[in-house]
């Protein structure tokens, strides 16, 4: 069986089993389309099927994307990565920390380094009393929102969420948090633009990712898939918000960097070849080598490191990104020096940079991340690769 078969075959039975709505798969190598393959619905009610062109949500597949506009204003010399989050955003200054019931003085502020490595000590809206804070921001936006206001901005955002405690002192521990979504803003401060127009013109203009942004225009609403969550043995469709993520109809006014953007399967892999390409692909260079280096090479301290989930086990992390480190904890086929993130939709990428493959994937039913589906679908590539099927 070729492995586009194999792919369609583990497709069908996960779609089949409600496992999902609809998922697309594509394997690039060398510059190449090396295998695609797509099953399930992007609007099971209207009987629409998933295509190539579907635009998804990425949710936390954003963090990459923001990743990297960091890295362009580090190269530039605009931004260092010891600057204080403080200097972009006061909110930051003067930080306490929960510690034991009570709040203590922060022993240094967050640094760009921090939030690149989930280390900063911040929080999504969470049943801890430094998630409970978090939770206070989102749901004030969230109130705005739901009231038709536009809610607040990027910035106003990110700088009411460092007034609020950190779960611990910075640098100490790895919780996956707002990071992104504060280096989003501070890409705006540092900048002068934007974060949507910096992404625009420094990204997504270079890179042809002509269906990546945070939101969907009227002109391509067809094209936008549904949500689905998981019941019993059944899929129903999910319209709730996410994180203060909108409807998409409008530009919104909080451009979240951490799980705003929307994309599609051949614009997301533009990026992943970029990456691939070490900052260049298609004759067009966004990023140095150095950047790319640095922005695929893991940071944790080993106390840090300690905190990572099973799921990520083998794995280090640094720059908004998964590194694999060690291939044989991994619950399933891995390659050392592998790199990507996932998002809470089902969207999956991963950088092979030994091998120049990607592994890419758009899914659209809740609470997914890194699923059963998705480990299968990986080891059907590898397992291919590693016998020149690809």
């Amino acid at each position: 069986m070729k492995i586009g078969e194999r792919l369609e075959t583990i497709l069908r039975a996960a779609v089949e089993n409600r496992e999902a709505a609809g998922i697309s798969v594509l394997v690039r190598k060398n510059g190449h389309d090396a295998a695609y393959a797509a099953y399930g619905y992007a609007d099971i009610e209207g009987g629409k099927g998933v295509e190539r062109d579907t635009i998804f949500r990425l949710y936390s597949q954003s963090k990459p994307i923001t990743a990297a506009a960091v890295m362009l204003l580090c190269e530039r010399g605009i931004i260092d990565l010891m600057d204080p989050a403080e200097k972009f955003l006061p909110g930051f200054h003067d930080q306490k920390v929960c510690r034991d019931g009570r709040l203590v003085p922060a022993e240094r502020p967050v640094n760009i380094r921090d939030l690149l490595g989930m280390t900063a000590g911040l929080c999504y809206p969470d049943v801890d009393i430094a998630g409970q804070y978090a939770a206070r921001v989102f749901d004030e936006n969230q109130r705005m929102m739901d009231a038709g206001e536009a809610g607040w901005d990027t910035v106003e955002f990110c700088d009411r969420l460092g007034r609020q405690p950190l779960a611990f002192q910075p640098g100490a521990h790895f919780r996956y948090s707002t990071c992104a979504d504060v280096l989003g803003a501070v890409v705006e401060v540092a900048s002068g633009r934007k974060f949507s127009a910096f992404l625009q013109e420094e990204l997504f203009e270079p890179l042809g990712m002509k269906d990546t942004a945070f939101w969907v225009p009227e002109e391509k609403r067809t094209r936008f898939a549904r949500c689905y969550v998981r019941g019993a043995g059944s899929l129903t469709e999910w319209t709730g918000r996410n994180l203060c993520c909108g409807d998409y109809s409008r530009q919104p006014a909080f451009e979240s960097g951490g799980a705003g953007l929307v994309s599609t399967l051949d614009d997301y892999a533009r990026f992943a070849d970029m990456l691939l390409g070490e900052g260049e692909t298609g004759g067009k260079r966004v990023l140095s080598p150095e950047s790319v280096r640095f922005l695929t090479s893991p940071q944790l301290m080993p106390a840090p490191q300690g905190d990572m989930w099973d799921s990520l086990w083998g794995c280090g992390y640094g720059k908004l990104m998964r590194v694999m480190l060690d291939p044989g904890q991994y619950a399933g086929f891995a390659r050392k020096g592998e790199y990507g993130w996932d998002g809470w939709l089902g969207s999956y990428f991963a950088n092979f940079p030994e091998e120049k493959m990607t592994f890419l994937m758009m899914e659209n039913t809740t609470d997914t991340g890194t699923a059963a589906v998705t480990r299968k679908l990986r080891n059907a590539v590898l397992a291919a690769e590693s016998m020149g099927e690809i």
